[in-house]
């Protein structure tokens, strides 16, 4: 009973995170408690012999840190990986935010609630409904990828007219100077109608010179080009990738050198000679003004002591000598401009750099924190465009299209397609706009930055794919009335861009989050790293000892959310979400374990352990996925109608969650450790199962019938009734079958009971007529919604010559 009562407090202690400092005198009074009540027989003699020799030493400083603390510092400096200068501006740039909660094992909830409701303002809802609509009107898909390969004149002049290039610009170069959340909201309404027009819009709002210069660029530059670049008077692009740096962007062998030469009539000024060959660049065979990443060198000591300077960024007319552009690129039949570019000895001034001479060498880490829009923004947007396009319309036609006398939308194997469609669809939504509003309230996120690109264009890949199943031939045979082929096309674009998602997962979202978002790892490393050796072992010693006491207490929370299954955890919500904060909460303590048991393993072969890295990553991004959800949730108001499309995400996102944090204790090196972990975070086994067939068909059947949740998932894209249009004559089919159904089911009734022989097409609806089963309102109602429907399934046929 003595033994179980001081593993209790311990447990407690420890479960609390209480310090050294506090928690062992708290230990030892209950120690002497015991043995006041129970006397000193030989076991608590031990006892007390074993807790001091152990305590002692550890509260002593001068002892613990010259002897343990300067042990594991040696070990820990002898195993340290070397991380390069890339590597080093990449840990540092942005910031943590939620990510961070995640890695704490104890995440504070009130954190993500306190972020305020996405809401935008009156000038960015009157773009939407006014330019952006406009522009979705003018949008011809067929025309501009299989006819023009181009946005139409009309359509390039009617997005600089309205400012679509400087959404991100203030309003005092004269930008619109939109929130984050609207930036995303205007590239989702274009990317439900084009993704060509979607892409052309939101490269220069995210990684492109506008973003550069307004984070580093020299008044002069601002003054200079941001102006023209709001009109669109400057069409921008950014040359970064190139054939032999491709996801290792660091690595370019682009060059410019420091010396004098002639320019623009000037005769032997102070600049760089640039050569380079850069590939992929969107926008560039149109672009008037070149963003360009390149290692600088300076041989002749110019600008310092340093020959080599880094990375470098310069923003150059394409009008410069030298400078070969205009080529074009095809990218998967989505004809957005995409080009190569090339410069022979091209030579430019000084105050062409972004930022003049002041950011020489630091183009790395500007690149890193202006790619956060590109990853957070942009192509979110673009995905949950495709991915809320996908569930009405496909929604729509599963229940329009029948097959053996059915809504193919009511078949079993249809069911969880759909759902899969609905339940991301509304998943993504929440990761975007709450990214989106954590920008908008200044937080930096570059983790979760990488975590949502990675997430959404996979998930946009996932469902897309799962729409064409339940599209069939109507989505495979592309023409003027098809609606998903082309998305289906460029699916693999928004996979490549911005960092290709393999590298993303496998080396980036963990690699990256566990050093700059764990409580102590960045701590341990940079104190490990000091030179003078005694500062070091100072601050090494209060670090590790912290993060000791973080892992006990990590495994004590897990062990202990493990045994009661989180119950009394707690947390923020009401009865439909509680369980899920819950849940959440157990995951990220067992999470936070893990991730220090894979760092005690495997040291800095981590980084290079890159399958256990990308498992480490599916967790964290599930984690922060269903947190997302159940904020989205509660910022729509806890509404009821939304609960199939929260169970469903949330479910799965746990699930998944759990299947990549046993898949790390799989294939974890020191097996014995690996029993006794996963016996601490799963002490029952597998806890969570994946949507089960109820919460399938509820998820659904949310997509076959018109409802206020069901215009809440889908809002925000580009929405017609036109029946010539191509995703319209959808619209239009799914509101007439809607209307007709009661008329609908009056006849095959009268047909199932005898009383009305089946004809051939309409011929019943004329017979049911003269018998009287149907009324001429209701005969009207059955031929439109035929007629709709018949429209609406129908596919594009062309004359040999025309293909």
């Amino acid at each position: 009973m003595i033994i179980v009562i001081l593993l209790i407090s311990i447990g407690i202690l420890a479960y609390l995170h209480v310090p050294l400092k506090t928690a062992t005198p708290a230990y030892l009074t209950v120690l002497l408690t015991l043995s006041l009540f129970n006397g000193l027989d030989i076991l608590l003699v031990m006892i007390w012999g074993l807790s001091l020799g152990l305590l002692i030493p550890l509260n002593t400083a001068t002892w613990r840190r010259n002897r343990l603390s300067a042990m594991v510092l040696d070990r820990i400096r002898r195993n340290l990986p070397h991380i390069s200068r890339t590597e080093q501006e990449a840990i540092d740039a942005g910031d943590t935010w939620w990510d961070a909660e995640l890695f704490s094992g104890k995440p504070n909830w009130q954190r993500l609630k306190d972020l305020p409701a996405p809401i935008l303002s009156k000038e960015e809802r009157a773009f939407l409904d006014g330019p952006v609509e406009t522009l979705c009107t003018m949008l011809d898909d067929w025309e501009i990828t299989h006819r023009g390969k181009d946005l139409p004149a009309e359509v390039w002049g009617f997005i600089k007219q309205h400012r679509f290039f400087g959404m991100i610009i203030p309003v005092e170069y004269g930008g619109l100077d939109f929130s984050n959340l609207a930036h995303s909201q205007v590239i989702m309404k274009i990317a439900s109608r084009s993704i060509t027009a979607a892409v052309t819009v939101m490269v220069p709002n995210s990684l492109g010179p506008a973003k550069l210069l307004l984070s580093y660029g020299t008044e002069a530059q601002k003054k200079q080009y941001l102006t023209r670049l709001a009109s669109g008077e400057e069409i921008p692009c950014f040359a970064l990738t190139g054939p032999h740096a491709g996801s290792d962007a660091a690595s370019i062998p682009d060059t410019g050198v420091v010396c004098y030469g002639d320019f623009d009539g000037q005769k032997n000024i102070l600049g760089i000679r640039l050569n380079w060959e850069k590939r992929y660049i969107t926008l560039g065979p149109v672009a008037t003004l070149l963003g360009l990443a390149f290692k600088l060198y300076d041989p002749d000591h110019l600008l310092g002591d340093d020959e080599d300077i880094g990375i470098t960024l310069a923003l150059i007319p394409t009008d410069t000598a030298g400078i070969d552009i205009g080529n074009r690129h095809w990218p998967m039949d989505i004809p957005f401009q995409n080009g190569p570019n090339r410069g022979k000895d091209v030579f430019i001034p000084m105050d062409y750099l972004i930022g003049g001479t002041r950011y020489v060498g630091q183009g790395w880490r500007m690149l890193m924190e202006s790619l956060s829009d590109g990853r957070a923004i942009s192509l979110p947007a673009l995905s949950t465009g495709a991915a809320k396009l996908a569930s009405r319309v496909t929604g729509a036609y599963a229940r329009v299209r029948r097959q053996f006398n059915l809504p193919i939308g009511r078949f079993e194997g249809i069911e969880e397609p759909l759902a899969h469609i609905a339940g991301n669809a509304y998943l993504m939504d929440a990761a975007r706009t709450v990214t989106a509003q954590a920008l908008d309230a200044g937080e930096k996120p570059s983790v979760i930055t990488a975590i949502i690109k990675y997430e959404l264009t996979e998930r946009m890949r996932v469902l897309v794919n799962d729409a064409m199943d339940i599209h069939g031939g109507s989505g495979i045979c592309l023409g003027p009335s098809n609606y998903l082929g082309r998305v289906y096309q460029g699916v693999p674009i928004s996979i490549t861009v911005e960092g290709a998602n393999i590298l993303t997962r496998s080396l980036i979202i963990f690699g990256q989050g566990a050093i700059r978002c764990h409580p102590y790892l960045l701590s341990e490393i940079r104190a490990a790293e000091l030179e003078d050796h005694e500062q070091a072992l100072y601050e090494f010693d209060q670090v590790f000892w912290a993060h000791t006491g973080f892992v006990l207490s990590n495994a004590v929370r897990a062990f202990w959310l493990g045994l009661s299954n989180a119950s009394f955890v707690r947390s923020p919500g009401n009865r439909h979400t509680r369980k899920y904060y819950r849940q959440l909460t157990r995951l990220s303590a067992g999470f936070a374990l893990l991730t220090d048991a894979a760092v005690l393993a495997l040291g800095g072969n981590l980084k290079r352990r890159e399958r256990i890295s990308g498992r480490f990553a599916d967790v964290l991004s599930n984690l922060y996925l269903c947190s997302t959800v159940l904020k989205h949730f509660e910022d729509h108001g806890e509404p009821e109608d939304e609960l199939p499309l929260l169970n469903w995400a949330c479910r799965a996102t746990i699930h998944r969650a759990q299947q990549s944090m046993l898949a790390v204790l799989w294939n974890y090196p020191l097996r014995p450790l690996a029993w006794v972990l996963r016996f601490i975070i799963f002490p029952y086994g597998k806890a969570y199962a994946p949507p089960d067939d109820r919460i399938i068909h509820r998820a659904a059947d949310f997509l076959l019938h018109p409802s206020a949740a069901r215009e809440r998932l889908t809002e925000g894209i580009f929405i017609t009734e036109d029946k010539a249009d191509r995703t319209g004559r959808i619209e239009y089919a799914f509101r007439c079958v809607l209307d007709a159904d009661t008329a609908e089911r009056k006849l095959r009734e009268a047909v199932k009971s005898g009383r009305l022989t089946p004809g051939w097409q309409d011929d019943d609806i004329e017979i049911a007529l003269q018998q009287k089963v149907l009324d001429e309102q209701e005969a009207a109602l059955i031929r439109e919604a035929r007629s709709a429907t018949r429209n609406a399934i129908m596919v594009d046929e062309f004359a040999p010559q025309e293909v």
